[in-house]
């Protein structure tokens, strides 16, 4: 079969190339038992793009030894970091040269609009290359005094070894770069498995790795189907570490593998319900802006999407008259349109689950105070919607729906508001807005969240840790942090004076 596909995108008159088959050892080959496809479809035409090679588990143990060959031979602790630096930095700038037909590809394939992939995935992903290249020839240990007549010791931070990398298809390059940078810059080798509903992007960066110079097998990419290929590499015997973002659902079945297989490191960002706190003394107009980000940015498509917001008494009819403008004013559109602020949601499946969400929201009795109406047309379009008049025990509050279906309460109190937020299964954001200062403080101590935004929302940078408390999750990405999922400490005791007599 052919092993690349041509996409044509009539709209920008221009046609990109994308290779369709398993990415191994540096070439892009077919299935060794196969003939499963995965249909990468648009979502904002419902048609299809094209078809690529669906990775079967044979599959995955051939990629997987491809990846213990190059960690023993041509990766790992064979090479220094300074060039484990350069490659990345190589990578990172042409990521950078192609980032137009990336943002093209991902807008095509995800939906979302192609100035966002283009100016923030896309660039924040460079960004995360370059941060982490930085990391790589600074990966240092410890020098401990025991003894210092006879004995030291010291320690080694190694690179655990042949890492599968499970991503979602909310954020297909981003998730790559976060997953792929500390990995690389500690000696790692991986196994990628993409969404099987966003193959596209991760098998044109893998061509960008080919280009770069990485020897063959550092990083191996492999499109299935969760059931099949993530299902395999969290119980694989020669994978060391497994690491995950999607479902809290998944998460716990990848967790349960590793365990039952040979207990490999696992690190996991799970699902949220993030709370937002608005108090009387913030500046409303900018509290309403950052809320309707929260829940507006990637059609709710977000981990962390800010999905229940709760406002002081006091200024609940302002702030939310403020809110339902700014979520109007939000342009949901084709991806390739440069006006569009907002895509569809990622696939037909998607688009049931949130819709079933907004009509639960109705039957339980919430007040719509914008959208919750369908559109006439193709695509998966989801305009946002805003409920009000919530209770607790509503799905709507409770569950996570991953589209711009948003929340809004009311409280009296500080201690009321602490409560709303924390009442949840979820941990991974929350948000606050006040200008008190000392109210910042006691309330983002008091958050249980493994982000607290502080007068704005769901901004992350590249130096600062991310994950998740409770249900969402285990192990930081970003920052230095990330660093130690993918390193095992290693003790070295040294005896340079010491005698032992016999017998004891």
């Amino acid at each position: 079969m052919t092993l690349s596909a041509t996409i044509s995108i009539p709209r920008l008159s221009k046609d990109i190339t994308v290779s369709t088959g398993l990415f191994i050892n540096n070439e892009f080959v077919p299935s060794v038992d196969s003939q499963e496809l995965i249909h990468a479809i648009n979502p904002a035409t419902e048609e299809l793009i094209c078809s690529v090679v669906a990775a079967s588990s044979k599959d995955i143990d051939v990629a997987v030894a491809a990846a213990r060959q190059a960690f023993k031979t041509t990766w790992g602790k064979n090479v220094t970091g300074f060039e484990r630096s350069r490659l990345i930095n190589k990578l990172a700038d042409l990521i950078e040269r192609d980032a137009q037909d990336l943002a093209e590809l991902e807008a095509l394939n995800n939906g979302k609009p192609m100035r966002i992939a283009r100016d923030f995935d896309i660039g924040d992903s460079v960004q995360c290359l370059r941060y982490y290249a930085g990391w790589a020839d600074k990966i240092i240990g410890q020098t401990l005094e025991v003894d210092n007549k006879a004995k030291l010791a010291f320690t080694r931070h190694d690179p655990i070894g042949v890492c599968g990398q499970i991503i979602p298809w909310n954020y297909p390059i981003n998730m790559w770069a976060w997953k792929v940078a500390p990995a690389l810059a500690v000696g790692c080798t991986i196994v990628m498995k993409p969404s099987e509903l966003t193959p596209l992007t991760a098998l044109k960066l893998s061509e960008l790795i080919k280009e770069a110079g990485f020897p063959p097998g550092v990083v191996n990419t492999v499109p299935s189907l969760g059931p099949v290929g993530g299902a395999a590499l969290a119980a694989h015997l020669d994978v060391d570490k497994v690491a995950f973002t999607g479902s809290t659902i998944t998460g716990r079945k990848i967790m349960e593998a590793a365990a039952r297989s040979n207990l490999k490191k696992v690190s996991l960002e799970l699902g949220g319900k993030s709370p937002h706190l608005v108090f009387e003394s913030a500046d409303l107009e900018q509290a309403a802006k950052w809320a309707a980000l929260g829940i507006c940015y990637n059609s709710g498509q977000d981990c962390t999407a800010g999905s229940r917001v709760y406002v002081q008494d006091t200024v609940y009819d302002k702030f939310l008259e403020l809110l339902v403008a700014n979520a109007r004013a939000h342009i949901i559109g084709d991806g390739l349109d440069e006006q569009s602020a907002g895509g569809p949601v990622v696939s037909k499946g998607q688009y049931d689950r949130v819709w079933g969400y907004i009509e639960s929201g109705k039957q339980e009795g919430a007040k719509i105070e914008l959208g919750g109406e369908k559109r006439n047309s193709k695509g998966y379009y989801v305009d946002p919607t805003i409920f009000t008049n919530i209770r607790p025990d509503m799905k709507i509050v409770k569950e996570e729906i991953f589209g711009p279906v948003l929340s809004v309460g009311v409280f009296k109190s500080e201690e009321e508001a602490i409560h709303l937020a924390n009442d949840t299964a979820y941990g991974l954001g929350a948000g606050l807005h006040s200008n008190d200062a000392n109210q910042c403080m006691r309330v983002s101590s008091a958050l249980e969240a493994g982000t607290v935004w502080v007068n704005q929302y769901n901004i992350l940078n590249n130096n600062v840790p991310f994950g998740g408390k409770k249900q969402s999750g285990i192990g930081r990405e970003l920052g230095s942090y990330a660093l130690e999922e993918y390193t095992s400490v290693k003790a070295v005791h040294w005896n340079f004076g010491e005698k032992l007599e016999w017998p004891l």
